[in-house]
């Protein structure tokens, strides 16, 4: 394996035993923002549709109190989900540090128990998909923030929102 293909990140994956209301998700998430090393944060969990797309209420919105807009880095961001994971993707020459402050951030905001993974979480090599979506010799093109994130029946500014 040459130099240029190793792996410089490793993923922190937190599991809350229950799902963040928005606005904890929006503490929490503005924490991790404020620290040194961080690559991506991804937020996983089933998703909050806004109308009903099948049975007898086919149609009507969904009034769910958790897809709410909220505020990360002074970037409006709506929740589409309910959030069940998140996963922070870390250089790996910061990772000591980030550990230790991650620690603090979900001890003072986190209302329950949670469990921290550490390890490969996310794709760290182009996939079919990313082909497909954005055709060949791509990765120069883009931001390697994108590989493995894409879906290629959606558009990217849709499920994807990049915060600086």
């Amino acid at each position: 394996m040459k130099e240029s293909e190793k792996i410089n990140v490793i993923d922190i994956k937190i599991v809350p035993n229950r799902y963040l209301k928005p606005n904890t998700t929006e503490n929490i998430l503005n924490n991790i923002y404020d620290l040194e090393g961080q690559q991506r944060v991804l937020i996983h969990g089933p998703s909050i549709p806004l109308k009903v797309f099948y049975g007898p209420g086919k149609g009507h919105i969904v009034n769910h109190t958790d897809r709410k807009v909220i505020n990360v880095k002074n970037t409006d961001l709506e929740l589409r989900v309910m959030v069940g994971e998140i996963i922070i993707t870390v250089d790996i020459s910061n990772f000591n540090d980030f550990m230790g402050n991650l620690q603090v951030i979900l001890d003072d905001n986190m209302p329950c128990d949670y469990t921290i993974l550490v390890g490969i979480f996310t794709r760290t090599k182009s996939t079919i998909t990313d082909y497909l979506k954005y055709g060949n010799n791509f990765e120069s093109a883009i931001d390697e923030r994108y590989i493995g994130l894409v879906d290629a029946r959606s558009r990217s500014s849709e499920t994807v929102k990049v915060i600086k």
